[in-house]
């Protein structure tokens, strides 16, 4: 029988569960904490490259700094030699579901609330990592996970970059960063980018479980960048009709061209997801039906759509790397022709919508100049003009604009724009205030709802509870508290965690059978403690400490008394001690405290 490979001396092989692009995952056990784990080793044909070994290294460093229950947890890394050549080794998090890629590839159809709520999962956890400072660059159903019991694990930070790192361009050598259909503009440029790249390629990904399909596919990686550059996405109603407005709307501002003009941040695109499911309107402008007609899209793309059907286009997945790149080894040859291709394509693709524009600016208008007129009049003056006044109409303080008059527009008065071009209206709100609402104890939604109805802007942070998730622990400014429009409030929201139970005095065993029971990890240590307490195999200490609350799958390390568990038997001879003849105490021995409380537990009184 063959015996399975053993990573470290700690960690025997099962199977792979899974191969990408840069290396393979294996199921494992961890023998020395006999739990099943997942391994994720560089391939063999890989590991003398320099650069994937530094990649490799910076996943480990990237995922191993972020400890957030949407992030694959990273619980050690190390090298194993193969013959001559070290291969270095990452142990993980072992998720028990399937990725959302083999989900698409089931032909599974998701209601626009589900595919919400995954993404809300995805922005949970870009959410957490850009605020420590890591940008993912490669966010693809490939690299998302959805557990059996519904939950959204983000995984493969191998590409992922420090934010004060990720100002380098996305080429290297021969080598562009990351997966074709879900590049954002800038990182199909080489261009410098930041987490609102991580944003365009969510919107990419929430298009995809909307309809089934990416929002540009081609005939190879060049054809698809170029699309990602120049040419604006079919909305998703237009490929199925079922899909609401509101999902129209946040896929479209997620994925527009310019960073300026997306979600600032991840936060930001999850409170517009988050008000959509509790039915309140989102931010982002809603799509005009005029915007996207048949032909209308930028530089004339090779797709044309042909008119609303229910029937979603087919979509075939090949083979995708699931360590986040279309540059591996065989594709990094061939990028000095992409590069030059790119150029080629951009050069004729501004003459061409430079000759456009030309031939039919005759048929253009100027937005009229309605700042400090009231909402109502700036209203006809627009629609007098031919144009539309997009929705929602945007709120603003202004201290030299009386409220309910505009403060501007987008585009801007004077504007040249072609006919029934929609046109964002800010009005302003005055100096007001407002009294903060009580949100305490409301589901997040529900809080953030009640406080952007009254006009206020929201900032989440999250603290681990083990009461209910997802409610409100805490707020400021207090509720009563008069503010003016636009003030933020700080809402504390639980996550699930977990209460160390208190194991003190148990034996090891039944400690590590309690604390697993109660969904945490162990790791046991000898040691003396500073009293005689606790007797030999007991534990004495735990940290975290007992009813400190943790996040699941924390490991908890216990202090175990050094020292056997077992006693002296009793004495054979059955004659029972004479009055004269009283017993003598052996004398103590000079060796560790614990054998004197033993040997002093053997005399008798």
């Amino acid at each position: 029988m063959t015996q399975p490979r053993l990573l470290g001396g700690r960690y025997e092989l099962d199977g792979i569960v899974g191969r990408g692009g840069m290396a393979e995952v294996f199921r494992a056990r961890d023998i020395r904490l006999d739990r099943i784990v997942g391994v994720k080793t560089l391939r063999d044909d890989l590991a003398r490259d320099q650069t994937f070994q530094a990649r490799f290294r910076r996943e480990a460093q990237s995922a191993a700094s972020l400890n957030h229950p949407s992030i694959v947890a990273v619980y050690d890394t190390g090298e194993d030699m193969m013959g001559q050549t070290p291969v270095p080794y990452i142990v993980m998090e072992f998720v028990d579901g399937r990725t959302l890629r083999d989900l698409l590839r089931d032909d599974r159809r998701l209601l626009p609330e589900r595919a919400a709520e995954i993404t809300d999962g995805v922005l949970r956890a870009l959410d957490y990592s850009h605020r420590h400072g890591i940008v993912h660059r490669d966010i693809k159903p490939g690299n998302v996970m959805l557990t059996r019991d519904g939950q959204i694990k983000v995984m493969d930070f191998g590409i992922a970059r420090a934010t004060s790192d990720a100002q380098a361009t996305m080429t290297q050598t021969a080598q562009v960063i990351g997966t074709a259909q879900y590049l954002s503009p800038e990182q199909a440029r080489g261009e410098r980018v930041d987490a609102r790249s991580d944003l365009y390629s969510t919107g990419c990904l929430l298009y995809e479980l909307l309809v089934g399909r990416p929002p540009f596919t081609g005939d190879s990686p060049v054809a698809i960048a170029y699309q990602h550059v120049r040419e604006d996405p079919v909305p998703p109603s237009r490929i199925d009709p079922e899909v609401p407005d509101w999902a129209d709307a946040i896929v479209l501002k997620a994925m527009m061209k310019d960073p300026a003009d997306r979600y600032q941040s991840a936060g930001d695109m999850r409170n517009d997801i988050q008000r959509a499911l509790s039915g309140a309107p989102v931010a982002a402008p809603m799509m005009h039906p005029d915007m996207y007609a048949t032909g209308t899209r930028r530089m004339g793309t090779s797709t044309q759509m042909a008119g609303a059907t229910s029937a979603i286009p087919p979509y075939s997945y090949g083979p995708e790397g699931g360590d986040g790149d279309y540059g591996d080894q065989n594709r990094r040859k061939v990028w000095p022709w992409v590069l030059v291709g790119v150029i080629a394509l951009l050069l004729i693709g501004g003459g061409v919508y430079a000759f456009k524009f030309a031939s039919s600016s005759g048929g253009n208008i100027s937005v009229p100049a309605v700042d400090n007129l009231p909402l109502s009049q700036a209203r006809k003056e627009i629609v007098k003009a031919g144009l539309v006044v997009g929705s929602p109409i945007r709120h603003q303080l202004s201290q030299s604009v009386k409220a309910g008059n505009v403060i501007s527009t987008s585009p801007t008065n004077g504007t040249t724009v072609s006919k029934s071009a929609v046109i964002t209206i800010t009005v302003s709100t005055g100096l007001g205030t407002v009294s903060v609402p009580s949100v305490l104890n409301l589901p997040q939604s529900q809080a953030e709802a009640q406080l952007h109805q009254a006009k206020l802007q929201v900032k989440v942070r999250h603290k681990l509870s083990s009461g209910a998730p997802g409610v409100v622990l805490s707020q400021n400014p207090q509720s009563g508290t008069q503010v003016k429009p636009g003030t933020v409030v700080r809402i504390t929201v639980s996550e699930p965690g977990v209460t160390v139970p208190s194991v003190l005095g148990q034996t090891q065993a039944q400690a590590t059978a309690m604390l697993q029971g109660a969904g945490l990890q162990v790791n046991a240590v000898q040691g003396t403690p500073t009293s005689n307490t606790y007797g030999p195999g007991q534990v004495f200490a735990t940290n975290p400490a007992a009813n400190t609350v943790v996040a699941a799958h924390t490991t908890i390390t216990i202090d175990v008394v050094a020292g056997s568990t077992t006693t002296s038997p009793p004495p054979t001879s059955s004659s029972p001690p004479t009055s004269s003849s009283p017993p003598v105490s052996p004398s103590p021995p000079t060796s560790s405290p614990a054998v004197v409380g033993r040997v002093r537990r053997l005399v008798p009184a």
